[in-house]
């Protein structure tokens, strides 16, 4: 996380709006999160206080405050994450530590667990944190591979028994933020069917499945449409109610709104293709856990979008405030 940093106006941005400044350098920061800032007084122009049209000219001062994203949208805490310590890169993804729980905000493309070709993972990692009386905190959920976000992790086996039992009790509120093709039909609706998992050349692969069919599982969802892109794309609060492998991937594509990025289930028929500045990864956060805590009361915790997500949904002119169960 960078310090306050003062950055000079160029010639070429001569009467480019302040908040398309910030989009050009700071693509990674959100309009919402930018708003706060210019209503707080944080970001000031020539010392004065802006607002988002402001129409800034060559050799003005630009003040910058602490961002968790460096310039151009590196995000500060992961950009180096292979060259640093297990210990330090969970420190950086730490969201909210007590003395039972640690929540994190897992980064896109960091595996949960180990398995065919993962050289790291949260669970190797979380053998940096290991207590003095040598316990090492325990996973009590998954997330994808490729899914970012809120991922709890229990700091003793009593807390993990708990938290597990939370969890299988469905007594936690999930929401996920996806970016699909298309407008779902219903603007919310709910969504129950049949999967079953099969084993295939390129790992596992989920289907929808027939009642009854062999080793298919119940699995329940409900989305929302936030806000849409035209008929192109569609930002969907996503809630899952049964905790399946790839759930809402399978879920999104059963309605024929595939999630953008999504290597196993996006089709798409030869016409279509995907808007630019937008890049070709999985479009699925876990945005918010709301959950019980181990001694009593809740966690309720909130993980910012990886890069590649802050970037589509700023290109979009989406309004991360829009989802307001999700803040």
């Amino acid at each position: 996380m960078a310090g306050v940093e003062q950055i000079s106006v160029e010639s070429g941005e001569a009467g480019m709006r302040l908040d398309r400044w910030f989009k050009v350098h700071y693509p990674g920061l959100g309009f919402g999160q930018l708003q706060k800032l210019l209503r707080t007084g944080q970001v000031r122009v020539d010392g004065g206080r802006a607002k988002a049209d402001t129409r800034v000219q060559p050799g003005q001062t630009i003040r910058v405050p602490p961002l968790s994203i460096d310039r151009k949208g590196a995000p500060a805490t992961m950009r180096t994450i292979r060259d640093r310590g297990d210990g330090e890169v969970l420190q950086q993804m730490l969201l909210h530590e007590d003395e039972k729980v640690f929540v994190f905000n897992k980064p896109a493309g960091l595996a949960v667990q180990g398995g065919s070709g993962v050289s790291r993972h949260v669970d190797g990692m979380l053998e940096a944190w290991r207590s003095k009386k040598g316990e090492k905190p325990r996973l009590v959920h998954r997330l994808d591979r490729d899914t970012s976000g809120v991922l709890v992790v229990a700091r003793t086996r009593l807390a993990a028994v708990r938290l597990g039992e939370a969890f299988r009790g469905r007594e936690t509120k999930k929401i996920y933020w996806a970016l699909v093709k298309g407008v779902p039909k219903k603007a919310q609706d709910r969504i129950s069917t049949w999967l079953v998992k099969e084993q295939t050349p390129d790992g596992d692969r989920v289907r929808v499945a027939r009642h009854g069919e062999p080793d298919a599982d119940h699995a329940v969802s409900s989305y929302q449409v936030v806000e849409k892109a035209g008929t192109t794309l569609s930002w969907l609060h996503m809630e899952p109610f049964t905790g399946r492998t790839h759930q809402l991937r399978v879920h999104a594509a059963s309605i024929g709104c595939p999630i953008i990025g999504d290597p196993k289930y996006f089709e798409a028929d030869q016409n279509w293709e995907l808007p630019g500045g937008i890049q070709n990864r999985l479009h699925l956060h876990a945005r918010r856990i709301v959950i019980p805590h181990p001694d009593g009361g809740m966690i309720d915790v909130t993980a910012e979008l990886p890069p590649h997500m802050q970037q589509s949904w700023n290109l979009l002119g989406f309004d991360q405030a829009a989802d307001e169960d999700a803040e």
